[in-house]
């Protein structure tokens, strides 16, 4: 079983990112619009056992992705499963109808604009994401995928390690969906 891990960053410069990555022989992977449509379990709230389930559209392909419940420690660590499904608009629409008539429920739909990264650091190969999510502001994270428990507090430290290099250091521990929620909660 490999684990997804990641630190988000909050108040950040991409421009001096973008300079910061290619300083360190980051490569760029481009830009797309990505929409998340989250949903929730008919039988049990995700978010009381710390789950997250979403069908997301990145430009014309789709996924289903499923991340598990949170590890501790000093990353946001989870088990992630993400499967590709046929692309297009219809196809996705029609998915989060499936769902929907399975007894999911929507909850929020995030909407973002991400510019990928990748570069090979400390022995990982990590994805640098700077997002400019809707009505949230901008952010980048860096993610890395750890083979196996064994392998996580490596991943772990090469993520820390990768954003002291680029002198982030305002940790945002909350997930897009959360910060929406809250956004849209307050009066």
């Amino acid at each position: 079983m490999s684990f997804e891990v990641e630190v988000k960053y909050r108040g950040v410069d991409h421009d001096h990112l973008v300079a910061r990555l290619a300083e360190l022989g980051a490569t760029a992977a481009g830009s797309v619009d990505q929409e998340d449509s989250y949903m929730n379990h008919p039988s049990r709230d995700f978010a009381v056992t710390n789950e997250a389930f979403r069908i997301r559209r990145i430009g014309d392909e789709n996924r289903i992705t499923y991340k598990g419940p949170k590890h501790e420690g000093p990353t946001k660590t989870r088990e992630e499963i993400e499967i590709p499904f046929a692309a297009g608009p219809d196809q996705f629409g029609d998915l989060v109808r499936l769902f929907e008539n399975l007894g999911f429920k929507a909850v929020a739909t995030i909407r973002k604009r991400r510019e990928g990264f990748h570069l090979r650091f400390e022995d990982h190969d990590l994805e640098i994401a700077l997002d400019r999510a809707e009505g949230l502001g901008d952010f980048a994270e860096i993610e890395a995928i750890a083979a196996d428990a064994d392998d996580l507090p490596r991943a772990q430290q090469a993520v820390l390690n990768l954003a002291r290099r680029l002198d982030l250091t305002d940790v945002e521990p909350r997930s897009y969906l959360r910060m929406h929620l809250e956004n849209r909660d307050r009066p």
